[in-house]
């Protein structure tokens, strides 16, 4: 299940960055926060 949600938390993280990228700010900063509140490595909304 920690590699599950790693691995979410990761792809969340790098969509955020790719809409920053694309100029879509407010839309990337949320997928990275998600990406950081899903990851087992700190913060974790599940555990």
């Amino acid at each position: 299940m920690a590699t599950l949600l790693w691995i979410i938390a990761v792809v969340l993280v790098v969509a955020g960055v790719l809409a920053i990228l694309r100029r879509q700010l407010l839309w990337g900063i949320v997928l990275i926060v998600v990406g950081l509140l899903v990851g087992p490595g700190g913060v974790s909304v599940f555990v």
